[in-house]
Formats: C-alpha cells, sequence, structure tokens
C-alpha cells in the first residue's frame, strides 16, 4: 500500500485538497522549531512549520521560566512560546496548527502529509522533541508544573528550603537529586528496586550526599495537595508498607521517550531512538536536518534546543544555496 494512502486511511479518509510547496518546512514548535523558522525565514526562505499535538512543546506545561536568557524576571514557558511565536510570525514564517501522519524523504521534493493537507518541502527540520516518560501515579498529570516536575535543571530553584522526591534510580535520577539537594532541606529518592542502575561514580556520589535519603523496593503511589504539591504516598513493595512523606514537589527522572516514530525508515535513528546525526545538524538524508531534544539526549534545555534550531537553519540556508547554484 503506498506510503501516503496509509495516511489517508489513518485521517479518516479525508485527502488534502491542494498541495504547497515551500523552500522548508519545520516540523514541530518548540524553541529549536520556532528558532529555526526565524533564521530561515530571515534569510528569505519561504518557511512553514507544522506545530503538531502541542504548539510550544513542553514549555506550554511550565509554569516560570527562570534560566532562558532576555529575561531578567523570568517568564511563564506559555508566554515564552508565544513570543516566539510571533517573532517567526513577524519574521515571515507560515505557521499550521496540524499534525503530520506521514512523511516521504525518499525522493525530492520531500513530501509530508498532514491530517488536512499535503506539503512539498526542499529541505525539512525535524524539531519534534521528546517526551519524559511518567510513572503514572495518580496525581502526577494533575500537579504538572504545580510540583510534579521532569527537569531538576529547570525546576529546582523554586524549592529552596523544601524536602522533595526524586522518582528513579539510573545516572538522570542521581545527577538530579545531586543537583536537588543545593537547594533541597532533603531528597527522597523513590527506586522500584532494591539497588540502582546508575554508574558507580553516580551511586558513590548519591550515598555520600547526606541530603539523600534512599526507599527501596518503592513506588510512588499518590502525589497530593491543594493549589500544589504536599504529599507523596509511597508504598514498599517488599513490605506491602505505605507511607506519606511532606514534601513540596516531585522530579521525575526515568527517561524520555523521543518522539521519532513518525520518522523510522526515514532517517536514521540511535539504539535509543533518537535521531542520529552526522556533519552537526544533517541527517543520514540529504537535505533532512533536525534540531533539539528530538537527537540531543543530554541537555534538554529551551536555551540549547533554540540553539541547535539557529545551527539546523544555518546549515539549511547553506544547502538549498549550494543546491541551487
Amino acid at each position: 500500500m503506498n506510503l501516503f494512502v496509509q495516511a489517508e486511511i489513518r485521517s479518516e479518509g479525508k485527502k488534502p485538497d491542494t498541495k504547497r510547496k515551500f523552500d522548508v518546512i519545520i516540523i514541530g514548535a518548540g524553541p529549536a522549531g520556532y528558532t529555526a523558522s526565524i533564521y530561515t525565514s530571515r534569510a528569505k526562505r519561504e518557511t512553514l512549520i507544522i506545530s503538531g499535538i502541542l504548539p510550544g512543546g513542553q514549555l506550554m506545561l511550565t509554569t516560570e521560566v527562570e534560566n532562558f536568557p532576555g529575561f531578567a524576571k523570568g517568564i511563564l514557558g506559555p508566554e515564552l512560546m508565544t513570543t516566539m511565536r510571533e517573532q517567526a510570525e513577524r519574521m515571515g514564517t507560515t505557521i499550521v496548527d496540524d499534525e503530520v501522519v506521514n512523511v516521504d524523504f525518499r525522493h525530492k521534493p520531500f513530501k509530508i502529509l498532514t491530517y488536512s493537507e499535503e506539503y512539498e518541502a526542499d529541505a525539512v527540520i525535524i524539531a519534534t522533541g521528546a517526551t519524559p516518560r511518567k510513572i503514572g501515579a495518580k496525581g502526577e498529570q494533575e500537579f504538572s508544573a504545580r510540583g510534579v516536575s521532569y527537569c531538576a535543571t529547570c525546576d529546582g530553584p523554586f524549592f529552596k528550603n523544601q524536602d522533595i522526591v526524586v522518582a528513579g534510580g539510573g545516572d538522570s535520577a542521581m545527577e538530579e537529586a545531586i543537583f536537588l539537594t543545593k537547594f533541597a532541606n532533603k531528597v527522597h529518592v523513590v527506586h522500584r528496586k532494591d539497588s540502582l542502575r546508575a554508574s558507580k561514580v553516580m551511586q558513590d556520589r548519591a550515598f555520600e550526599n547526606k541530603k539523600i535519603q534512599f526507599h527501596w523496593n518503592t513506588v510512588i503511589e499518590e502525589v497530593k495537595g491543594s493549589q500544589k504539591v504536599t504529599q507523596i504516598t509511597i508504598k514498599n513493595t517488599t513490605q506491602d508498607k505505605t507511607e506519606t512523606l511532606e514534601v513540596g514537589g516531585l522530579f521525575v527522572a526515568i527517561g524520555h521517550e523521543p518522539n521519532t516514530k513518525l520518522f523510522k525508515g526515514q532517517v536514521d535513528l540511535d539504539d535509543q531512538g533518537y535521531i542520529a546525526l552526522k556533519n552537526h545538524t544533517q541527517t543520514n538524508v540529504e537535505g533532512v536536518f533536525a534540531a533539539g531534544d528530538v537527537h540531543d539526549h543530554r541537555y534538554r534545555q529551551a536555551i540549547t534546543a533554540a540553539s541547535f534550531g539557529c545551527m539546523a537553519a544555518i546549515d539549511v540556508d547553506k544547502y538549498l544555496s549550494e543546491r541551487r547554484t
């Protein structure tokens, strides 16, 4: 069955009305996508952003952002994303709030199908980001951005002099727990097993930190509070014992899932499912680039995503210039 026929079936049989051609199509509308579009549009490249199901990305689910340069008093995540969107539009970027359901990078121009339209582009920037894994506890979703966080570097300073919980047992969880001791009175590490999977050096650092208390063979059952998190109920699975911790927040550090399912078989992915890059921001497909958390599983910051967006846009402009000479 043809690639785009499959996509049309997924979109309930609705066929695209027209084909629209752009110099650059950016898939995803977070810091990486918006920044890339500002640069490509400013370089006089006709640019389209297809925003996806969450325009603005993960920052739309956060409250105050203190560590993005240029905002001395901080800025709300949704406000920052709205400002970036307005700037992209002012530069001439076309933005559609639609979801990509299929792509074809095997032939040029590249074809991108959404639920309502089929588009073509000479170059594509993938900026679909990554999604934090959830623990699935009762109240986790309800208190997201109200005490439940998935990024200690982003939100740690908001929890000064409080007791907090970190869920996880890998390197990321230990890094976050150690980082959070700079601000918190105590950090409770809740891990479902009786030993950590983190590297020995990270384990040693965590065990030596007097502010960290470990809860082994333990899972988080419920997150409670009113306006924000005030309590977390944990359960020891070997003793069948439940305990309530009076804490101000929960940091979930059990990994991220890159939003790359759509691109499997179209571009190379690494063993964790992130887009594999070569020559800076290029994928293995000439003319297809990537920016932000969709390939970056180390830093995962708004500012680094924006930086990758800038780099991808510059690489795209160079690619298009060389292709047309």
